[in-house]
């Protein structure tokens, strides 16, 4: 366990409480998300339906959409069949299992709207279900809808960092240092980020964890067109210096970095999070070239290059 120098600014607790982590595990995982666990929640979670449908990924919220519809479907075809498929004007199946698909797929029209007119219901209750149906299609429809434009108008930032962060040669020293680039084309202005550093300690004879923010070089830059190679310099007052590998892995320490930025196509404040264990800082590397300029002078970034380095 390592003690922080005086000289360096502590921040008593930024949400992850002053309890040592152990076993290497994040405070904040490389997506940006906390890693805590919650409990003492019901089952059921009304308060997060929709901040699960807006933020969980594409490929799991079209699965939830297509099994939702699935379900409803199931669920009115046997309302149908329980009823007597005999009250769907047009079933001409004579399995039981072709009458429960008549009624499936009436529901699948009734739902929708949009009434082929080769099913058709008849008799009082089954007007009725079909009539509730079609109203509950109206409804579904109109919020799955809304969740799909809030899905596509959430302004985020698609910022793509190195998998490692390297203590490279910076100047008259070294510096602790990772890069980052905007996966959009669209612009990114008045960028600002900050970089903490979480990491157990001792103090009065028990094990506690800190948070320290790290001095960079430059803590924004006006429009981010190309690459930014955010640098920590390794001064005599920074929290880091002298620090061997081994150290930071024997504290648990984590760079948390935060960015802010403005989003010029949405016009709004959009923010990006991630964090560096300890053993994914590599020291005496440094980054590889990924701006160079094409044949005819016009400067080209690699961004499938953006985590290569090498040793020195």
């Amino acid at each position: 366990m390592i003690k922080i120098k005086h000289k360096s600014k502590i921040d008593e607790d930024i949400g992850f409480s002053k309890n040592p982590t152990q076993n290497n595990q994040r405070l904040l995982n490389k997506d940006g998300s906390s890693n805590i666990k919650r409990k003492g929640l019901s089952f059921f979670k009304p308060h997060e339906a929709y901040n699960s449908l807006i933020f969980m990924s594409w490929s799991r919220f079209g699965v939830t959409i297509l099994l939702s519809y699935i379900i409803i479907n199931i669920f009115f075809a046997s309302v149908y069949f329980g009823l007597g498929v005999e009250h769907l004007d047009g079933s001409k199946s004579s399995t039981a299992l072709g009458g429960f698909f008549d009624a499936f797929f009436f529901s699948a029209q009734t739902i929708a709207t949009v009434g082929y007119g080769h099913l058709s219901p008849s008799g009082f209750i089954t007007n009725i279900v079909a009539a509730f149906e079609s109203f509950l299609g109206l409804l579904t429809f109109a919020l799955a809808t809304g969740l799909l434009y809030g899905r596509f108008s959430r302004p985020t930032a698609k910022i793509i960092y190195s998998e490692n962060m390297v203590v490279a040669p910076y100047q008259d020293g070294k510096g602790y240092m990772f890069r980052l680039v905007n996966l959009r084309s669209n612009q990114l202005i008045e960028l600002e980020i900050e970089v903490l550093l979480s990491i157990n300690v001792i103090e009065n004879e028990k094990s506690t964890r800190r948070f320290v923010p790290l001095k960079l070089e430059r803590t924004n830059i006006n429009m981010l067109t190309l690459s930014w190679t955010v640098v920590h310099p390794l001064e005599e007052d920074s929290a880091l210096f002298n620090l061997t590998s081994q150290d930071l892995i024997d504290a648990d320490a984590e760079f948390i970095v935060m960015l802010k930025a403005f989003d010029d196509a949405f016009s709004q404040t959009v923010h990006s999070r991630t964090s560096y264990k300890a053993t994914e800082v590599v020291f005496d590397a440094k980054f590889s070239q990924i701006i160079n300029p094409d044949e005819n002078g016009v400067l080209e970034i690699d961004i499938s290059k953006v985590s290569d380095y090498q040793t020195i």
